[in-house]
């Protein structure tokens, strides 16, 4: 196939045009704005295959998108670009306005009219693929799980972009036809992941000998996701996926984030012990983020009955992996922490 790929730079945009290229034989054009999340370095290991190629825009620029659109002639969108991080939203919510709504319009507008300018049987393979979060769904409670008809509620900037990107893409395919599937994802982690989340934040942090900052008291409980695995789910959602679908795509890995600190703390200890102490010592309680949800969890048993994806992943497996790559890949983000980010605290309402 022939993949455009929005956001390919990014954290998950980057892993999705790496497993494309390394286990599939398709083509991908990486389109993407390269804010200050995406990173170049991060297609590294596939920058002179052949079939991968990039472009620079941004995905509000309607006539780039159309440009890119016709002169790919993608039979699939991956659209992937957006402003991710929480915190930052509640600093300046109006890019995530402008990117995650704005910019998914664009997408969809564009990507309709070069749709119906496709024969018939290249219409009928097309699809949009609009990657979300489970961030649309609010909070649970101490039990239950978020479905694929779980009702929106989203409690911060981010979230309540990303729910109205979800409406749109929806409206578009009931209002005029073009046919789209929608993701909503768990917490990634992995390797090339910016470090102002929190797993490649504590494990930085604790390598400069930094606080580790744990929100509240760090009850808050996350379903992780490889990112590996995420990228392995949506490229059988693009081949196998239904159109007007959607599917949940979870790690069943819940954890509390004081647990996922302190794993980290441990791992570090046993791979690259501190001179004195372990690095638990370092752990700092802070102030909590406003509107700061308790608890997420996925229902991910529908892309696993009906396409056979399962995560290969366990949490302790892939954060080890996770933990090792940072500390092998010290220049991927020192240029980072030396400029783009240096770790302050973000989302201070």
């Amino acid at each position: 196939m022939r993949v455009l790929i929005t956001g390919g730079a990014g954290f998950i945009g980057s892993a999705v045009s790496r497993r494309v290229i390394n286990c599939a034989e398709d083509h991908i054009l990486v389109l993407d704005k390269l804010t200050y999340a995406g990173n170049l370095d991060s297609m590294a290991p596939i920058a002179k295959n052949p079939r991968y190629s990039f472009l620079r825009a941004d995905i509000c620029d309607r006539a780039a998108v159309a440009q890119a659109l016709e002169s790919f002639r993608p039979q699939v969108v991956m659209h992937l670009a957006a402003e991710s991080h929480v915190d930052r939203s509640i600093d300046g919510p109006a890019a995530f306005i402008e990117t995650n709504v704005v910019g998914t319009f664009t997408m969809l507008d564009a990507a309709l009219a070069y749709w119906r300018e496709l024969g018939s049987e290249d219409a009928g393979n097309f699809r949009f693929m609009h990657i979300s979060t489970d961030e649309v769904f609010g909070t649970l409670g101490a039990e239950g799980f978020f479905h694929e008809d779980t009702p929106y509620a989203p409690n911060s900037p981010y979230s309540a972009s990303k729910a109205g990107s979800d409406h749109l893409v929806r409206a578009w395919r009931e209002t005029y036809g073009i046919p789209t599937i929608v993701t909503n994802c768990s917490n990634n982690y992995g390797p090339y992941h910016f470090p102002e989340k929190l797993i490649p934040l504590i494990i930085l942090n604790a390598l400069e000998e930094k606080p580790l900052p744990v929100y509240g008291r760090g009850e808050n409980i996350r379903d992780w996701l490889f990112v590996e695995d995420h990228a392995a789910a949506l490229m059988l959602v693009a081949r196998e996926g239904k159109i007007g679908e959607s599917y949940n795509v979870g790690g069943r890995n819940e954890k509390k984030n004081i647990e996922v600190v302190e794993t980290i703390c441990s791992i570090l200890d046993e791979i690259q012990p501190r001179r004195a102490g372990s690095y638990r010592e370092l752990i700092t309680f802070v102030q909590d983020r406003p509107g700061h949800d308790l608890r997420y969890a996925i229902d991910c048993s529908k892309i696993e009955r009906e396409l056979g994806w399962r995560p290969v992943e366990t949490f302790e497996t892939g954060l080890r992996k996770t933990v090792q790559w940072y500390l092998d890949n010290p220049l991927w983000w020192q240029s980072i922490r030396s400029g783009k980010y240096r770790g302050e605290r973000l989302g201070i309402a």
